[in-house]
């Protein structure tokens, strides 16, 4: 099994998708996924981030330093379905 270190930039090897990795689920039939965040955009919007599995998905850039500070809750938007 591979990792992919959170806030790692990633590529979606099937739609071009390119963001950092801010989170990873495990299920239990074993599929693993990736949320995908996107750069901000020109007007300064945050897109929402999107889930990959993690076949899909290859490392392009290292990961960015993680915040040191305590956990903020359950994801607002994880997947659903």
């Amino acid at each position: 099994m591979r990792i992919i270190g959170l806030g790692s930039k990633v590529r979606d090897t099937i739609t071009g998708f390119e963001g950092r990795t801010v989170s990873r689920i495990e299920y239990i039939t074993g599929c693993v996924q990736y949320g995908v965040a996107p750069p901000v955009k020109a007007d300064g919007t945050l897109p929402a981030h999107e889930y990959f599995d993690e076949q899909r998905l290859t490392v392009i850039d290292d990961p960015i330093a993680q915040a040191s500070r305590p956990t903020g809750g359950p994801q607002r938007d994880a997947p659903r379905g």
